[in-house]
């Protein structure tokens, strides 16, 4: 059978497998096409620096960063076409995977790198890209003996909604016919809308019913604020998601928006001065103060938990796989005979060698350990540091790999306050304080930051090949190339960025223009406090962490209810309904059956996946129009735009749209092309 034989996914590729049956790529493992061809690298690294630099930016400015891997599967269907021979799926597929190092690298980065400059701390450019690249580096090697167990053993458990989306992009491009043409009109029908309604007031992105007088009446003297991301990206998501998953993630935003912050303001109300770690009295707070500034610290608590819990859950495939690796000096046909494999793995299951896997963390470990002997500090301190980027960066992989499978957010900002916490409060015990130690600390949230963002977008790099037919290995090699080529970029634009701009707030005498850098402003608060010997808020982590607890001895996998409250409801809220409407959509083709159901199955994630890939273009245009000199969101803006009643009416009436739109579309009879 030949690679362009099938351009259908097989049925069972989003359900959980029965006993005994086994999940068949497009392309299969006998089947030999091309994958890691020049064309696929070259091009995939040079989409990897463009996104790079031009994420950083948009990052540094506006606080939001570029989505890469989804419109970087687009371009590469387009560029599929521009050769002789036609790109085959699984050289698609290497192309996407390099370029999107660009998102996950810059994602780490900007969290931590500009708090450098914002302390005066001047780091070297080398420094800068040594960060990147040795957190980026950890995440990879951290997530390869974790791919079993989250792409292939967990199949059908994880609704992986950002690899389904790329995945439908890839698959349906090289279906063409109807498929593709519903996956163009639902992709340009959310990039236009998502453009507009992001990029200029033409109504309101955000819904809040405060103009309804009992609304305004809770948010106002009971602090129970309800919020709604009208946007067509994340009604794709919630769909993509499906329901258990979306009610799960909303049932978190719901405890911390209705039950944690109205609590906190109840009780705190009645305190006349500030009550750390706030900085003003409860009782003058918003509601958007109180979460930001108490139920925030008990979200970096439940995930920081429920990440625990994850590693323990998985702990069967880690110690199998270092088991291995133990059993990888004895001869091949030894080895093969002890694990109970033949001499060479099947090729869609073939990853690097756990001997290649344990001697690049450590060379690793040796290349960080030379970097922190630069801080001339003791040799206790020296091995701490590096044990706790070992470690942060190993358990942060699970996290992050556990969170972009289930919800397609990655809990970056939550788990490097937690490393910068710790790391502050660890090193200070041993004596580390000063600009060494904010230095120290921020290098080690840095490396940590890189890799747990790396090896969330990585997993979904490792379940789109596996849908698919890549073979592991390949994506493996091929990552390092794009963190490579992301740390250097990353680091060198953020360099010459602290040479033109001031970063977080205007110095007194600098005339130089300001980026925001908001992530990084954050961390460098968080660092400055801790080594001014400042209180810890153990007691809210401790009350996150015991939620994680409870749910976890219910049964349930406390990592997306822990999301939920870490984010803000007007994410979860329009995730619900895309649930929902993933439940109606499937309901009706359960009903309907046969093949007409499945039409009806496959046309609703093809529509999502629509959404979610036009939103992202959407985003990434109106990002970049924010970088131009002289825009302003009111160079288009609507007569009813500052009038709250008729506006958000507006913006809710057009979010049902995209609803209705996706309903009759999934369920228009129509001949699928295969």
């Amino acid at each position: 059978m030949s690679e362009q034989a099938t351009h259908a996914l097989p049925e069972n590729a989003y359900r959980p497998l029965n006993p005994g049956e086994v999940y068949a790529p497009i392309v299969q493992a006998h089947v030999s096409a091309p994958e890691l061809t020049l064309r696929a690298v070259l091009w995939g690294l040079f989409f990897c620096v463009i996104f790079t630099v031009a994420s950083a930016y948009s990052a540094l400015k506006v606080g939001q960063g570029m989505e890469a891997s989804i419109p970087i599967s687009i371009l590469a269907i387009g560029l599929a076409r521009v050769y002789k021979r036609r790109s085959s799926l699984l050289e698609n597929v290497i192309l996407t995977g390099t370029g999107g190092a660009s998102a996950a690298v810059v994602a780490g980065a900007v969290f931590t790198l500009p708090a450098l400059y914002i302390l005066h701390l001047s780091p070297n450019p080398l420094a800068t890209v040594f960060i990147c690249l040795a957190g980026g580096c950890l995440g990879v090697l951290f997530i390869i003996p974790l791919r079993r167990f989250f792409v292939r053993e967990m199949h059908g458990q994880f609704p992986f909604p950002e690899a389904t989306a790329i995945t439908e992009v890839l698959v349906t491009g090289e279906r063409g016919g109807s498929q593709a043409r519903l996956l163009l009109q639902a992709t340009t029908i959310a990039g236009v809308y998502d453009f507009f309604v992001t990029t200029f007031h033409v109504w309101r992105e955000y819904v809040n019913l405060q103009f309804i007088p009992v609304v305004r009446t809770l948010a106002e003297r009971g602090r129970m604020v309800f919020s709604f991301d009208a946007i067509g990206f994340i009604l794709g998501l919630g769909y993509v998601m499906g329901l258990p998953s979306a009610m799960v993630f909303c049932a978190g935003g719901v405890l911390a928006n209705f039950v944690l912050v109205p609590l906190i303001w109840f009780l705190g109300s009645h305190v006349s001065m500030a009550v750390y770690p706030g900085t003003s009295p409860v009782a003058s707070m918003s509601a958007a103060q109180i979460y930001t500034s108490y139920v925030r610290y008990i979200g970096v608590g439940a995930i920081a938990t429920a990440g625990i819990f994850g590693v323990l859950k998985s702990m069967r495939v880690i110690a199998g796989s270092f088991s291995i690796a133990l059993r990888a000096f004895q001869p091949s046909g030894a080895h093969a005979a002890a694990v109970g494999q033949p001499d060479r793995a099947e090729r869609t299951d073939r990853d690097l060698p756990m001997i290649t896997i344990l001697l690049g963390v450590v060379l690793s470990a040796l290349a960080v350990a030379i970097f922190f002997s630069r801080f001339h500090v003791s040799w206790s301190i020296l091995v701490l540091g590096l044990l706790l980027v070992l470690v942060f960066s190993f358990f942060f992989a699970s996290v992050a790999a556990n969170a972009i499978a289930t919800t397609a957010n990655n809990p970056a900002s939550g788990m490097t306050m937690l490393t910068v916490i710790i790391s502050a409060v660890v090193l200070l015990k041993f004596g580390l304080s000063g600009t060494t130690g904010m230095f120290f600390v921020m290098a080690i949230a840095g490396m940590v930051c890189t890799a747990l963002c790396v090896s969330g977008q990585f997993v979904t790099d490792l379940k789109t090949g596996y849908w698919l037919g890549n073979t592991p290995v390949a994506q493996e090699k091929v990552k390092f190339l794009g963190i490579l080529a992301a740390a250097a970029a990353a680091g060198l634009t953020i360099v010459l960025l602290a040479h033109t701009f001031q970063f977080g707030e205007a110095a007194v005498g600098d005339a130089r223009p300001v980026l925001a850098a908001p992530q990084a402003s954050i961390m460098k608060a968080l660092v400055v406090g801790f080594m001014s010997r400042q209180p810890v808020t153990w007691l809210l982590f401790g009350v996150g962490a015991l939620i994680s607890v409870v749910l976890e001895m219910l049964g349930k996998s406390s990592m997306v209810f822990a999301l939920g409250i870490y984010l803000p409801l007007s994410l979860t809220s329009p995730i619900l309904a895309g649930g929902f409407l993933s439940y109606l959509v499937r309901r009706r083709a359960e009903e309907t059956g046969g093949e007409s159901g499945r039409g009806i199955r496959e046309r609703g994630v093809i529509l999502a996946s629509g959404l979610m890939a036009g939103g992202a273009l959407g985003g990434v245009f109106g990002a970049a129009l924010r970088l131009v000199p002289g825009f302003r969101e009111t160079l288009i803006q609507t007569p009813f735009y500052l009038n709250d009643p008729v506006s958000q009416s507006i913006s809710a009436g057009l979010f049902a749209g995209l609803c209705v739109y996706v309903w009759l579309r999934a369920n228009k009879k129509e001949k699928l092309q295969r």
